[in-house]
This record gives structure tokens, C-alpha cells and sequence, in this order.
């Protein structure tokens, strides 16, 4: 049974009819841009084909019930005045009801049952996926515009304002914005999107490690802060406005540290650039060669590798077929993305879970992933 099929029989069970609408959201794998985009930056991620599914019905009065399947528990409020309660999964709910109510939109009630694959905590952006699924599910009732920009700030809001996590505008927005065989170009600084497409002598192939980011909050705040002490120095709004000439001429003055995590964001800026023009061009072998740079970089200059993604990175470059791979995500565990010859892609995934659990003990995942398009209505 799909997860469509799941979250509409649950609904039948649990609300005595069927929903009146279905929603689904997607999670993300960034191709090529990584820690650049609270730097003003460019990325190149992918809404991918594993979902957030919900299945609703509104309501004539002012409540709202959810039930999520994959926690087995039920949520329910009322519109209005909202106070955050705690960090589960109900809060995602209770933070895009509120950052919609702050905006001036006015919210209908509904009911409905929530039902997700995207791997929670591999950097594959679940939780954006369940932003943007509700706030979907919210627009349906309520007759909102869907207006892909927008969404994805106030989805940005509730990370940032309603769960205290200081994250870019990424990963809502390819999840708003996505489109079916096409990497986004976004720059973080404007929110323009360039829709590239995916050339089609590659698969993308999302390498979970699994393990899980622990204690990254304080290493991303970190890196942050060193990357604005950066941009300090140049004087500059953001590192994004630094070239390659600017900053190999000034980089001796810099703090050594410093010096490292700024030339990952100006490299790797402009290796998105690059990525983006290759796929253009369908030149996947220059693809692969960006990708390798872009994680040997976060590896010594930006310091957000794990032993894991090495590992698992250097077993898919080591296997027929692969043209490129890296660490994908804030770092420190979580996923990789390879960049796969279609003919060697069942291979491909056998020998990397094969001798990636011989080598650390940990039980990888591979999925063979296809570029999808944002949260929408089924």
C-alpha cells in the first residue's frame, strides 16, 4: 500500500469519511552548495521523490486535529493566540498555523492524518517537507494563494522564530518551489530560482549513512559566526560578494581558521555556478569532478565531515559507474550524494552497502532518487 493509500484509509477510520483533499511535500538532496546559503550564496538541490502525504477534510469551526501515523499520536488546537508547548512533531503544525496567522492570512479549521518516507535527521530535509505540507494543507481550506517565495519564508519563520533553529532558506524552498526532473539554481540572496534540468546519462543516489548529526547546533552556529567575522574583514554584506582574485590577495591577513571556512564558501560558490552550467552543457563528467572538490573542501577547509560520509563518499568513488560523490547536508553524519551512471546504479548501491557495513558496522541506506516537484495538491 503507498503512503497515499495509507494516510486515506486511515482518514476513512478515523473521520467516518474520505478527505476531501490530499497534499504531498518532498524532501531534498542539495546536488552542490553546501553552508552558502546563510552566506548569501548559490545552491543546487533536488526535491526528491520521498514524501510527506496529508490527507484532509476542513472543518466549520476554528480546530485543528492531526494525526501522524509515524508517531502514532494525534494534535489538536484551536486557531488563534498559540504558544509553543514543546520540540515533537506537533509543534511543526502549531509553528506554521502561527507564522500564517502573523502574516495576516486568515486560517480555516481542518482535520487530517500526516504520513511521511523522507528519513528523518539524514539531512534530507524532513522537517521542511512537513512545513510545507501543512502549510499546503492550510492554503487548500483556506483559500490561500500558493505563492512558492512566500511559503517558503514563513516556512524559514517557524524554524527560525517558533523551534529557535537557525537555518538558510534552502530547504524550504526547493521543497515550495521544485520541479520534476530539474535542480534548482537558487540564489539565497534574491530567492531567484533557475530551473536546470538533470541530464539524463546520470542517476542521483542519496547515501545515508546511518548515523545522525549529534551536537550540531553549536558547530553551525560556529561556523556562522566565523564565516561573518569573514565578511567583516572585507568589508562586505556576506562572503558571497568576495571573489577568488579579492581574496587570494588579502587571505594571509586573515585568522587561519577563518581563513579556511571563507575559502569553502567563496570556492564553493563558485563551483556551483560551475555545476550549474555543466548540467546545462550535460558535461557530467565536469558534474562529478565539482561534486568530489565540493566535499574534500567541507572535509579540510570547513570541517563538517564525519568519519561516516568519508568513508561512504570514498567507497562510491571507488565503485564502477560513479562520477562524483559527496557529503550532502549540514555535516557531522546523516547523507552523501553520488552522481551514478543509470546502467551501474543497481551495482552501484549493492557495493556500497555491502562494503560500507563491512568497513564501520553501520547499516547504510542507498536510495536511487528522481528530481520531483514542490508540495502540492494530488
Amino acid at each position: 500500500m503507498t503512503l497515499r493509500e495509507q494516510v486515506e484509509q486511515d482518514f476513512r477510520q478515523r473521520f467516518g469519511a474520505a478527505p476531501t483533499a490530499v497534499v504531498r511535500s518532498p524532501g531534498r538532496v542539495n546536488l552542490i552548495g553546501e553552508h552558502t546559503d546563510y552566506n548569501d550564496g548559490f545552491v543546487l538541490p533536488i526535491a526528491i521523490d520521498r514524501e510527506v502525504w496529508v490527507a484532509l477534510r476542513p472543518r466549520d469551526d476554528r480546530r485543528v486535529i492531526v494525526h501522524s501515523l509515524d508517531y502514532d499520536a494525534s494534535l489538536s488546537f484551536e486557531l488563534g493566540p498559540l504558544s509553543r508547548t514543546g520540540k515533537e512533531w506537533g509543534e511543526y503544525v502549531k509553528g506554521v498555523a502561527w507564522a500564517l496567522q502573523e502574516a495576516g492570512h486568515a486560517l480555516k479549521g481542518w482535520e487530517g492524518v500526516l504520513s511521511g518516507n523522507v528519513p528523518r535527521g539524514a539531512g534530507l530535509s524532513s522537517s521542511a517537507a512537513v512545513e510545507l505540507a501543512i502549510q499546503r494543507a492550510f492554503a487548500t481550506v483556506s483559500g490561500l494563494p500558493w505563492q512558492p517565495a512566500p511559503m517558503a519564508l514563513l516556512g524559514q519563520r517557524v524554524e527560525n522564530q517558533w523551534l529557535g533553529l537557525k537555518t538558510g532558506i534552502m530547504d524550504q524552498m526547493i521543497v515550495a518551489a521544485g520541479r520534476e526532473d530539474h535542480a534548482l539554481l537558487i540564489d539565497c540572496r534574491d530567492l531567484s530560482l533557475q530551473p536546470v534540468p538533470v541530464p539524463s546519462g546520470a542517476v542521483v543516489v542519496v547515501l545515508d549513512t546511518g548515523t545522525r548529526r549529534g551536537l550540531v547546533d553549536s558547530a553551525y552556529n560556529e561556523r556562522r559566526s566565523q564565516c561573518e567575522e569573514a565578511a567583516r574583514f572585507f568589508g562586505v554584506k556576506a562572503l558571497r560578494d568576495v571573489d577568488m582574485a579579492t581574496f587570494s590577495a588579502r587571505m594571509g591577513e586573515l585568522d587561519p581558521l577563518v581563513r579556511r571556512r571563507a575559502r569553502h564558501v567563496i570556492t564553493e560558490n563558485d563551483r556551483t555556478l560551475q555545476a550549474a552550467e555543466a548540467m546545462r552543457a550535460g558535461d557530467l563528467a565536469r558534474l562529478g569532478r565539482l561534486m568530489d572538490a565540493s566535499h574534500d573542501s567541507l572535509r579540510d577547509d570547513f570541517e563538517v565531515t564525519n568519519d561516516a560520509l568519508n568513508t561512504i563518499v570514498a567507497l562510491a568513488r571507488s565503485q564502477q559507474g560513479c562520477l562524483g560523490a559527496r557529503m550532502t547536508g549540514a555535516g557531522f553524519g546523516g547523507c552523501a550524494v553520488a552522481l551514478v551512471s543509470p546502467e551501474h546504479a543497481e551495482a552501484f548501491v549493492q557495493g556500497v552497502e555491502a562494503k560500507y557495513q563491512q568497513a564501520t558496522g553501520n547499516t547504510p541506506r542507498c536510495y536511487v532518487c528522481h528530481a520531483a516537484d514542490g508540495a502540492s495538491v494530488v
